[in-house]
């Protein structure tokens, strides 16, 4: 099944350490800001600062706008940084983990995918320039494109979506091809 979320269902939510908001794009069924499986969300960092902690959860950070931003994440003692300075760069990282947050030149948007840890395979892809992409089967695959429409084909049917629109197809049992620029591509398939 595809579903097409338009920007007009998202939702602005406060961040849990109240900071700031989020636009949230798609969540879990039942899921809250606490509890959920998955959740996509774009947010404005427009300072330094730390992260919510979201132990539990593993974290995916996509630069969607802006300069730049440098991670820090402290684990048991140990730090490792993570430098988002290109557009569609990504930093995976635990939720549980201390982040901090360094603009590298002004505001910048991210494109956030949280998943309860464990739970998932997860691969997040991006592709900057234009391009055709194979989708491959898996349980839960998002679609997102920056700008340009997306065109996706399976079989004998072709579908258009808008930019900045979120593609959401749950399962993907056949293999869709897709053409766009700028996409943020990810699969997810349960672990259990």
């Amino acid at each position: 099944m595809i579903n097409i979320i338009s920007p007009s269902r998202f939702k602005t939510i406060p961040w849990k350490n109240g900071k700031g908001t989020t636009t949230e794009l798609a969540i879990s069924e039942g899921g809250t800001l606490t509890d959920f499986d998955w959740r996509l969300s774009i947010a404005s960092v427009a300072e330094d600062g730390d992260f919510s902690d979201f132990s539990g959860y593993l974290r995916n950070l996509i630069l969607i706008s802006g300069q730049g931003i440098e991670l820090s994440h402290t684990q048991a003692g140990q730090t490792r940084v993570d430098n988002l300075d290109r557009l569609l760069t990504v930093s995976t990282f635990d939720g549980g983990c201390q982040t901090r947050g360094r603009l590298l030149g002004g505001a910048i948007t991210d494109f956030n995918l949280m998943t309860r840890a464990g739970k998932y395979r997860v691969d997040v892809q991006t592709y900057v320039e234009p391009g055709q992409v194979e989708l491959l089967p898996c349980d839960l695959c998002f679609v997102y494109a920056l700008s340009g429409e997306i065109r996706l084909s399976r079989q004998d049917t072709e579908q258009v979506v808008a930019p900045q629109h979120l593609v959401q197809i749950m399962p993907l049992a056949q293999r869709v091809s897709l053409t766009g620029q700028q996409l943020i591509v990810i699969r997810l398939e349960n672990k259990t």
